[in-house]
């Protein structure tokens, strides 16, 4: 298989222009608000939606301008391999976030907790479901030795 094409269902609107603007993780941002505009044709798969408090949307990271495999992730300053980092310069540019589903009208969604920049288009969505999305893992590699989160937000002035 040499190659897979995809068709965006919709599209992000953020109030990040740019990548740097946007941030880390949406856990960091939780006032940062966004909306999702599905195309027409995909609106019935919304059915039911509105029932989840949190989803995660799987998109095209747009702006990428091609991908390293040797990456210095945002909460460390030693390079790292891309694939145990969630840097945007991958070699299949796709990224995924859970954020929290505020409101659904007709085909559109109103997030927020996002870290996404504006314009992306977007490949799916799924409901967060913590039976099947929580985990508690014995190892977490390298984050294991980074600045905690509520360090991190203590130094970007964000409240927790």
């Amino acid at each position: 298989m040499s190659q897979i094409t995809y068709t965006p269902i919709g599209i992000i609107h953020t109030p990040f222009k740019t990548q740097s603007e946007t941030p880390i993780q949406g856990v960091f941002s939780p006032d940062s608000f966004g909306e999702v505009e599905l195309y027409p044709q995909y609106f019935e798969g919304l059915k039911d939606i509105s029932d989840f408090s949190y989803i995660i949307l799987i998109y095209y990271f747009h702006l990428s301008q091609g991908y390293t495999l040797l990456k210095k992730p945002f909460l460390d300053n030693t390079e790292k391999g891309i694939f145990s980092i969630r840097h945007y310069d991958r070699p299949n540019p796709i990224g995924i976030s859970v954020v929290r589903l505020n409101e659904v009208k007709e085909n559109k969604l109103s997030i927020s907790e996002v870290d996404i920049v504006d314009g992306t288009p977007l490949l799916d969505i799924k409901p967060y479901v913590t039976d099947f999305d929580s985990k508690n893992p014995e190892q977490k590699g390298w984050y294991a030795d980074a600045p905690k989160m509520d360090d991190y937000r203590y130094r970007k002035g964000i409240q927790p």
